[in-house]
């Protein structure tokens, strides 16, 4: 008993040791820390008109500061340990090398951790981004990614011989998951070939599984599969790591490190593959957290293809037309506009989903003045809202057809007939893509 107190007291202090070394390097302090906060400002500046701030991208930043930790920053510890014939001490102790290994890994999990909650605090006191839905859950997130992202830095640590072969082999991980993993640039902004081969990289499932847990009331037990694919990821590069494991500097790899490396990809390929299977590479939408949530890349995303011409039989809408050209239809219709109980709820989401489903229910029911009451409902939106606030409503409503709810008739405003559900929701959809279209310049008007 006393021997084995006196191990887990060495290991102890191994840890510490591990902590203090990396809280005394100021490369490490940079990396670490302050090489996050500058990617969660890079993040503001792109995403700086949404509302809230950085609040749908909270999983990409947190998953690019656990990247960082454990593709780069823990295996450019080991190895420069190991150059410096640090590592070959430690052989010599009477201790497992998973002991050792262990030691360093629970140091690197404590700093990666302290770095998201570092990012957390910046992106809620400098730009007002809300704090976690799920704080637990969350915090539970970024642990789950850490240790299988620190399954990839042993791998790399192993493969690499020195430490600029560490920035070499990690910048194969870290760029191609920044640019079509779904990491840098958000999956609704990436083409559709780009969305299917991020199903084959974990960076995909990270993001996945931070952003339910920082943002989506349902929390992260809805991402099983994600906790899966990390799991099978970094399961399969940690024990490839650990069985090339060098103690030494310089030694040359043989046939194995083929093998082992081929084991690691196996797990890619076989989440990749079971993603295909099951349908989950098809184009997504981040959970629907709220118009104000709504980025810019996700505005992007929608196209304009296929939509009925504005004077075609399907959503008609009426030139620009100035008050007094209205007739006394209508200008009464107008008035009533303005004042309509569904059209002036507090939620403004649901109140602008309520005007296009006046604007739809006209349509369907092919009244003679179809086109102008969509133009009357067009105006009355960019005068309550205005362009900027009203194209991310718009947006929301596209991305989101089956939230909220629609009207199906409107007696206060003459439409007494009871239309389904299902066309009204097609009709908001059409004339929402039409509205945004025209806002945007895409759509000529």
């Amino acid at each position: 008993m006393k021997e084995e107190g006196s191990k887990f007291g060495g290991l102890a202090r191994h840890f510490v040791l591990c902590l203090e070394l990396n809280l005394r390097s100021r490369q490490a302090f940079v990396y670490g820390y302050l090489v996050p906060v500058l990617f969660l400002v890079a993040f503001a500046s792109v995403f700086r008109a949404e509302i809230p701030a950085l609040y749908g991208q909270m999983g990409q930043i947190l998953t690019i500061t656990i990247l960082g930790g454990a593709c780069f920053g823990l295996p450019t510890t080991l190895v420069s340990e190991r150059e410096r014939g640090i590592w070959r001490r430690y052989r010599l102790l009477p201790v497992a090398t998973g002991s050792l290994v262990g030691g360093m890994l629970a140091a690197r999990l404590v700093i990666v951790v302290s770095a998201a909650a570092v990012q957390v605090a910046v992106a809620h006191f400098g730009y007002h981004t809300p704090l976690p839905a799920n704080p637990v859950q969350t915090a539970a997130g970024v642990a789950v990614v850490c240790v299988s992202f620190m399954g990839l830095g042993l791998l790399v640590a192993a493969l690499a011989d020195d430490v600029p072969a560490v920035q070499a082999i990690g910048q194969c991980l870290f760029l191609p998951m920044i640019m079509v993993g779904g990491v840098g640039i958000p999956l609704v902004a990436l083409p559709d070939w780009a969305q299917r081969a991020s199903g084959f990289m974990p960076g995909r499932y990270a993001v996945e599984i931070l952003q339910l847990g920082y943002s989506d009331p349902r929390g992260i037990g809805h991402g099983a599969f994600d906790f899966l694919a990390l799991a099978v990821i970094g399961a399969s590069a940690a024990i490839a790591g650990v069985r090339l494991f060098r103690w030494e500097s310089r030694r040359n790899l043989g046939r194995a490190t083929w093998a082992w490396l081929g084991i690691a990809l196996a797990g890619w390929v076989a989440i990749g593959v079971s993603s295909a299977a099951t349908g989950r590479l098809a184009m997504t939408v981040p959970p629907d957290a709220g118009f104000g949530a709504v980025s810019d890349s996700q505005i992007e995303s929608i196209t304009y293809e296929d939509l009925p011409g504005d004077f075609e039989l399907v959503s008609r809408l009426a030139r620009p037309m100035a008050e007094s050209k209205r007739d006394g239809a209508l200008k009464e219709f107008s008035v009533d506009l303005r004042s309509w109980g569904p059209g002036r709820v507090a939620d403004e989401g649901q109140s602008a989903r309520n005007l296009l489903s006046l604007a739809g229910i006209g349509d369907v029911s092919q009244n003679t003045h179809e086109g102008e009451i969509a133009r009357l409902i067009f105006d009355e939106l960019r005068s309550r809202l205005g362009d900027e606030h009203l194209r991310r409503v718009l947006a929301w409503i596209i991305l989101y057809p089956d939230a909220g709810a629609v009207l199906t008739s409107a007696p206060e405003m003459g439409f007494r007939r009871q239309f389904t559900e299902a066309v009204i929701r097609q009709r908001v959809d059409l004339y929402a893509r039409k509205f945004l279209g025209k806002l945007r310049g895409k759509i000529r008007d």
